[in-house]
Parts: structure tokens; sequence; C-alpha cells
């Protein structure tokens, strides 16, 4: 992962709004949510989610899909962990063995990626 893509991914949850979509779309990872629901449920104005959807889908935090009229929002799992991979390459200081397993998170970002494209 470039820096750059780190820096505007971490920029874009400096939000206590995004962080909240963002918590959110993982809650919903399969199915994802629609713009309204996601208002709905976060009790937030439409103009103002607009705003927020559009930022963290160019810093790559959310996929989109479009279903007829609408654009279903997920959050963009592999994407995440290329980050913390990012956050954490030099993790123990070169002694991977001491390090956190983050395989079994990669496998459940592999599944989420399966279904996005499937969708």
């Amino acid at each position: 992962m470039q820096q750059i893509i780190a820096i505007n991914m971490l920029e874009s949850l400096a939000s206590g709004i995004r962080l909240d979509i963002y918590r959110l779309l993982v809650r919903s990872i399969d199915a994802g949510l629609v713009a309204g629901e996601i208002a709905q449920q976060l009790d937030l104005p439409a103009t103002n989610l607009s705003f927020h959807l559009k930022n963290m889908t160019q810093a790559g935090l959310l996929s989109v899909t479009q279903q007829g009229r609408f654009q279903r929002y997920r959050a963009n799992l592999p994407q995440m962990l290329d980050l913390i991979g990012y956050l954490t390459e030099e993790c123990c200081g070169g002694q991977a063995e001491s390090c956190l397993d983050f395989s079994s998170l990669l496998c459940c970002a592999e599944q989420q990626g399966k279904s996005s494209d499937s969708a």
C-alpha cells in the first residue's frame, strides 16, 4: 500500500460520523446497505450522509454497487486489511512469529470480496 492511500483512509476515518458508518457497514457486510438505510439507522440527514459516503468511497473504505436506482454500500474489508498490514508490517522488529496472526481476518475479507463480486 502506498503511504498516500493509507493517509487518505485514516483521514476519512477521523470523523465520528464516518467511523459510525464504517462500523455499521461492517455489521452488514454481506448484504450491505443503501444510503436510506444507513441514514435511518444512524439518524442522519440524507444530504449530510451523501457527503460522507462519497468521501469514504473515494478513500477506498467502501465499495458501491448499483441496484436499480439505488447504490448499495459495503465496507471494503480487503482494503482495510491492507491498511492494517501496512501499519503493522514492521511489527515486532521483524520477528513475525511474535506478532498477531491476521490470516483469520484475511479469510473473512476474501469471503466478503467474493460475495460483492456476485452481487
